[in-house]
């Protein structure tokens, strides 16, 4: 009998590991997928707020702490 929980456990641990593969390469893309939408997401509010409201001889960060001061 002791061989048979012993084939149980190795396979538990292939299972187990094969699940912690996947779960690992699930949460690599997501956190992906989350850097990109974060990333174009600060690209354009960026863009609008040096279209849109920098004054002359400011930076985009400069306007941008302005501008949350005004919250």
């Amino acid at each position: 009998m002791s061989k048979f929980i012993e084939a149980n456990e190795k396979i538990a641990e292939k299972v187990v590991a094969g699940y912690q593969k996947i779960e690992d390469g699930v949460v690599n893309g997501y956190k992906k997928i989350e850097n990109g939408a974060v990333e174009g997401f600060e690209k354009v509010a960026d863009k609008c707020v040096e279209k849109l409201f920098k004054k002359e001889n400011e930076t985009v960060e400069e306007a941008k702490q302005r501008l949350s001061k005004n919250i």
